[in-house]
């Protein structure tokens, strides 16, 4: 098998997704290469990809692969797989790279799974796990001819570096395929007040309605501080209007996999619990024992969140600063 990645980039940084699904492809014992796509200066991210386990790493650079847009990247991708026999491609889910999946698959006439959490190689054949009827339940999924195009859920799998260095290729389209429509007209950037980077964050601290008011998010805040985290909210808390939209986690809201998820006055309804169940330890704090989110708690305290968070946060940052 012979897998290429895509690995998508911002902020002069390779995605912590990008990177563990390259650290998945290796697992599985497959060749693995990466690709690089941006302006002038993204071959300084090679390195990266190559201490996360890609054998070569891809670089498409220049002026023209600036702009995030989903053409010129699929036009790369579609002439390395072809050109290298690649029979699996595989990205980490965003607004962008799920663009780019959609239209290679096209462009190659390729199967595409998308929204997956788990790969296996069985009997010779690579076979998906997806999550289906609100995240009760896995299905597994399969492909019936290659290419193969398989689009992860972000936070599916933790980066693992490897030690490696990739040898990097210089990448030029062979063709040009004309102008494209599409054309960035700015961006930009969220504020701090505008929601945290959830999906990146190994520590998340969630407010629910159980803090009892817009003035106790604070809790949240001052929990999420000195445990070096950030804050996310439940549906119910972002359309109360105490927390914006980008800070909403759950089916209509932002998928989670962090280190530590602690969850405060936080009920656990099953949309909530489907952006949040792949933290590697839950720790919940209610003062209902019925509450559902004791359901995938690793730590459940039945008790009040205006007791017991003050306390912590006295006791952790005086551990800090001893």
């Amino acid at each position: 098998m012979k897998v290429l990645v895509f690995l998508e980039h911002r902020g002069g940084a390779v995605d912590r997704g990008a990177l563990g699904v390259l650290a998945k492809a290796v697992a599985l014992g497959a060749d693995v290469d990466g690709v690089l796509v941006g302006g002038p200066a993204v071959s300084a991210l090679a390195p990266v990809a190559g201490r996360h386990g890609a054998a070569v790493v891809h670089v498409a650079e220049g002026d023209a692969f600036e702009p995030p847009l989903p053409r010129p990247r699929v036009d790369i991708l579609a002439q390395l797989v072809r050109a290298g026999g690649y029979d699996t491609v595989a990205l980490s889910n965003s607004v962008l790279a799920a663009d780019v999946a959609g239209a290679l698959a096209a462009r190659l006439d390729a199967g595409l799974n998308w929204d997956l959490v788990d790969v296996v190689v069985r009997g010779g054949a690579l076979v998906g796990s997806r999550p289906a009827l609100a995240d009760s339940v896995l299905v597994e999924v399969g492909w019936r001819s290659a290419p193969r195009l398989a689009l992860f859920r972000t936070g599916a799998f933790e980066p693992v570096e490897t030690g490696g260095a990739g040898e990097v290729r210089a990448v030029t389209l062979e063709a040009d395929r004309g102008g494209d429509a599409l054309r960035v007209v700015g961006q930009h950037a969220a504020r701090d007040d505008e929601g945290p980077p959830l999906e990146s964050a190994d520590v998340v601290v969630t407010a629910g309605m159980g803090l009892g008011g817009p003035e106790h998010l604070v809790l949240a805040e001052e929990l999420a501080a000195v445990l070096g985290g950030v804050v996310g909210a439940t549906r119910a808390v972002v359309y109360a209007g105490w927390a914006p939209h980008a800070a909403q986690i759950g089916q209509t809201g932002k998928t989670v996999a962090p280190r530590l998820y602690v969850a405060l006055g936080v009920s656990g309804a099953v949309q909530h619990k489907v952006g949040m169940q792949r933290a590697q330890t839950v720790v919940a704090v209610n003062s209902d024992p019925r509450a559902p989110i004791f359901e995938v708690s690793d730590l459940a305290v039945v008790a009040d969140v205006h007791t017991v968070v003050p306390r912590v946060v006295e006791l952790l940052r005086a551990r800090a600063g001893s």
